[in-house]
């Protein structure tokens, strides 16, 4: 008899209703992805000129082989106009074709990601521009209402004036108390 521990993992393995919501399309996605990947390093392949310098010399020494060698050791004959050849292109051609389409999808959805990521990014620096306008008024505006350097010295001037006109006023009275007192 197997012990309870057991039971229960087997549970999980056979029933997808035993794992965690999170848990159960990892493994989907994660081949998903992976075969993702794949098309698009296999479309970004057969984009470069080493791909289209080995299909062009693959395919000369194909024509070549079957076109010179004698008839006995020709696998694709010209006589049957290359069928062979044709097939095997035509093979490429049928899987190629949806996997870079499937590349240019993802591509299109990094893209369409990444548009939408610069447009939040260009609301928030209008935002951030846009509060940044408004402080720099507010400032002028206190700036505007603050004394400036000039007007503080004139006044500073005028108090300065005013108290020498009273010492001096003080001082010319305080001179004539003593001598009225003395006199």
């Amino acid at each position: 008899m197997a012990a309870p521990g057991r039971r229960e993992e087997r549970a999980r393995e056979s029933d997808p209703l035993q794992e965690p919501k999170g848990l159960r399309g990892r493994r989907q996605r994660t081949s998903r992805d992976r075969f993702g990947r794949f098309s698009e390093s296999f479309a970004r392949g057969m984009g470069t000129s080493y791909f289209l310098v080995g299909m062009t010399i693959f395919v000369v020494v194909w024509l070549a082989w079957n076109t010179l060698v004698p008839e006995p050791l020709q696998f694709d004959p010209r006589k049957s106009n290359f069928t062979l050849l044709t097939l095997i292109l035509s093979l490429q051609a049928s899987y190629a074709a949806p996997l870079i389409l499937l590349a240019q999808n993802r591509q299109d959805d990094r893209d369409r990601v990444q548009v939408e990521q610069d447009r939040q990014r260009a609301e928030r620096n209008l935002d951030d521009t846009e509060y940044l306008a408004r402080e720099i008024v507010d400032l002028r505006l206190l700036v505007r209402d603050m004394a400036s350097r000039d007007f503080v010295r004139t006044e500073l001037r005028g108090l300065l004036e005013e108290l020498d006109r009273r010492e001096a006023e003080r001082r010319g009275e305080g001179d004539d108390l003593p001598r009225a007192a003395g006199g």
